[in-house]
């Protein structure tokens, strides 16, 4: 009992340093794998009576840095195709053409780049991507009278839509879980739902408080488009994020490879000469490559938090102080999870890219709820942390460029996403119960 509360301690230690950013993720991470081992007595090195290593330096450490591989290679892939859509216009030219589309009425304009940015989403990934789509759409809004809060807000809740349908996300999770991705394709599609519908809601609420100001709310100016694609190519080019999203719903196709294939069918609808094509392939491949770096690193240390917490000797430490938590019934599993979403903010213990990839094994190891049950719940509780949490790199950098404090939005947006986990919630209780 004594290693257990020492473990829970270490827990709220690591997490305090995060939430108050004495220590970054990537490093807070491992740093937890090696104490909540060392601290349950799994061996520096060794081997057991089979011949088989139980030191956490190889169970942990070494294959804790692979263990989410496939999730870090959708990644890079799909940060590469990111960077073909923006260096290639196609992103640009898709957020113009929506505004185009929208006139000059300021709620279909608004409610036409929400459905756009959402469609980016599906296969952008990154802060670049989220500054590259940022710099065009927030300045439209604000331009045509939209509050500049209010312009943040309903980009973030489209950024969360699109993030739904992110293959890369969905390859992460399915690491995460032990689960095919169809498990996770599957219960997405009621997140995709519920976090469209709050979006709208968002923006019809938005409207009727505030009307239209026609004022400019922050120093922006509309960028100068620079690459315009046209013609039926040009159309083609367009449909560049519905391409891998098709071959993995459509035709079962594996998400690397369908991310390929997105980059193939860009490179082909935006040709221009063999060499300028092979230059932006290149360019466009590491830049890709420094945009996915953050979220490799990231889910090295996920990788060894995981294997850290799901080692049989850690798990027998830790089972009886989490089986007096863990909720067994549908009433207290909804209870459990929607009264305790907001700890996924702050790096909280329910944030999957922080503790809760650890605090879900030891829930799923403890084999009191169904693994999709599990699964289902801290997807849901993702969406309080997806746009809600004031530390993510997007809502900083949003609410930078759009002239508000970081935290207006998170209260502003929080009652939004707090809903869409809750109706999450309810339908996995139904589902998997």
């Amino acid at each position: 009992m004594l290693q257990g509360s020492l473990i829970i301690i270490l827990f709220l230690i690591i997490a305090g340093l995060m939430i108050t950013k004495k220590i970054p993720t990537l490093l807070a991470l491992p740093l937890l794998a090696v104490g909540v081992v060392v601290i349950s007595g799994v061996p520096l090195m060794g081997v057991n009576e089979d011949g088989a290593q139980i030191g956490f330096l190889q169970t942990v450490i070494e294959a804790g840095s692979t263990r989410m591989a496939g999730a870090y290679i959708a990644v890079i892939f799909g940060a590469w195709l990111g960077q073909m859509m923006n260096k290639s216009g196609v992103t640009e030219n898709m957020i113009k053409k929506a505004a185009e589309l929208g006139g000059d009425r300021p709620f279909i304009v608004t409610l036409v780049l929400g459905a756009v940015v959402a469609l980016l989403f599906t296969t952008l990934a990154g802060l670049g991507s989220v500054i590259m789509v940022g710099t065009i759409v927030l300045p439209i809004m604000i331009s045509i009278g939209i509050p500049a809060l209010t312009a943040a807000s309903v980009f973030l809740m489209a950024f969360a839509t699109g993030l739904t349908f992110n293959l890369a996300n969905w390859q992460t999770y399915s690491s995460i879980f032990g689960l095919p991705i169809e498990n996770i394709r599957e219960f997405s599609i009621y997140l995709f739902f519920a976090t469209a519908v709050a979006a709208i809601v968002l923006v019809f609420y938005e409207f009727k408080k505030n009307g239209i100001k026609f004022a400019f709310s922050s120093p922006v100016n509309e960028p100068v488009e620079k690459t315009q694609i046209k013609g039926v190519t040009g159309l083609f080019a367009m449909l560049t994020p519905i391409v891998p999203i098709a071959l993995v719903i459509l035709f079962k196709v594996p998400v690397v490879p369908s991310f390929f294939a997105g980059i193939i069918w860009i490179a082909i609808f935006t040709y221009k000469g063999w060499s300028k094509a092979m230059n932006m392939l290149t360019k466009s491949c590491y830049d890709g490559f420094s945009d996915a770096a953050p979220a490799v690193i990231l889910m090295v240390g996920i990788g060894m938090l995981f294997l850290a917490v799901t080692n049989p000797t850690v798990k027998g430490v830790l089972e009886p102080f989490m089986l007096s938590v863990t909720p067994t019934s549908t009433l207290t599993y909804i209870l459990f999870f929607i009264v305790l979403a907001p700890f996924a903010l702050y790096r909280g213990p329910l944030n999957l890219f922080g503790l809760g990839s650890g605090i879900a094994a030891l829930i799923i190891g403890l084999d009191v709820l169904p693994v999709l049950a599990v699964m289902a719940a801290f997807l849901s509780v993702e969406r309080m942390q997806a746009v809600g949490d004031p530390t993510n790199t997007q809502n900083v950098w949003t609410a930078n460029f759009a002239g508000v404090e970081v935290n207006t939005i998170t209260k502003k947006l929080v009652p939004f996403l707090w809903v869409i986990t809750a109706i999450g919630i309810v339908i996995a209780s139904v589902l998997y119960f």
